[in-house]
């Protein structure tokens, strides 16, 4: 079936080819007459026009197309869909893309894949990169030319924009929390910790809080894996299998809170009865589990939306200025910690 073009619409409207454009690119610099618009737009519903957007792209110089890479840090071939954090993250960069007029093409990478390879060839406007580590294949991309964000990334480069939160300040936040509640032994279950990520600075904010009320943190009651809920099922066995020597726990992601708490029913261990949980992140899915999640909660739509916007206002503009976006961080209280009273 022959494709619908520009030329189509002129005839059927009964104007020129360049007026059908102005009408479709709502050039500032042309007027054109309510009735006109009217035609040209009937006769694009009619005959079922849809603009030509490599066309398009060629003629303004831009693709409406923003890259979005999610380096694989965490194994399984669907990593980005085990975890809902990258859902909401990713509906609110799709959706808000959308409303401006853009696309995305998202990939996930592997560690050792460069970057430079997707990302080429692409003709993207910008690009977002989620959880990303200093590297030859981040530098890579400065060749490009266009708008980078990393989100939730600690790589300071004044080429590069960033958006994120105060980690660590949101993990001695959730571990105080537990402390004022009366718990002394506190576990801390995370994924990962490398240097320059996330998770280590999640530790670090449970250190502060820990030492700081005078708290000693032994090795038997740190938890470290993958971020997913069946690492949260590993955990809670593997707290059993150490004679349960904590009575709260700080975890660093509610995927993970999800899967120890299931493990914890598994073997009879309550929450918050037996063990309070503080979490972190604040999906949707905290509040839908049983018993519900306190958890820190964190602007995961923010992020998402403030990483396209900080794309849409640098393209076209050569004079980058390094912006740090910090959102904030809230603890909500719900139901999986128990208060301690002292005796």
């Amino acid at each position: 079936m022959k494709r619908v073009s520009i030329k189509d619409v002129a005839k059927k409207a009964g104007v020129s080819a360049s007026t059908v454009s102005y009408v479709l690119n709502r050039t500032p610099t042309e007027t054109i007459s309510p009735e006109t618009t009217k035609r040209v737009m009937d006769a694009v519903e009619k005959l079922g026009y849809v603009p030509n957007l490599n066309a398009r792209s060629l003629a303004s110089k831009y693709s409406n197309l923003i890259g979005v890479l999610i380096p694989q840090t965490e194994p399984g071939k669907e990593f980005m869909f085990s975890n809902p954090f990258y859902g909401e993250l990713l509906s609110a960069i799709e959706y808000t893309a959308r409303q401006n007029g853009y696309h995305l093409l998202l990939s996930g990478t592997q560690e050792d894949q460069s970057y430079m390879g997707i990302a080429q060839n692409r003709d993207l406007d910008g690009i977002i990169i989620v959880g990303t580590y200093p590297g030859e294949n981040l530098y890579q991309l400065k060749r490009l030319g266009v708008p980078i964000v990393l989100v939730d990334s600690y790589v300071k480069d004044k080429d590069f924009y960033t958006v994120g939160i105060d980690d660590r300040k949101g993990a001695r936040l959730a571990t105080d929390y537990l402390i004022k509640k009366g718990h002394k032994k506190i576990a801390f279950i995370s994924g990962s910790i490398r240097e320059n990520g996330v998770n280590i600075k999640r530790w670090e904010g449970y250190c502060d809080a820990m030492k700081e009320a005078g708290l000693s943190i032994n090795e038997d009651a740190i938890y470290s894996g993958n971020v997913d809920y069946n690492y949260g099922l590993i955990a809670a066995k593997q707290y059993i299998d150490r004679g349960k020597n904590q009575t709260a726990a700080f975890i660093t992601a509610d995927v993970i809170s999800i899967g120890v708490l299931k493990g914890l029913i598994q073997h009879g261990v309550n929450v918050p009865e037996d063990f309070s949980i503080v979490s972190f992140d604040g999906v949707y899915l905290a509040r839908m589990s049983y018993p519900s999640l306190t958890t820190v909660s964190q602007d995961i739509a923010g992020k998402g939306k403030r990483a396209v916007q900080l794309i849409l206002d640098a393209t076209g503009n050569k004079e980058k200025s390094y912006t740090d976006c910090v959102l904030p961080l809230r603890l909500v209280e719900r139901d999986s910690v128990r208060e301690l009273r002292c005796e």
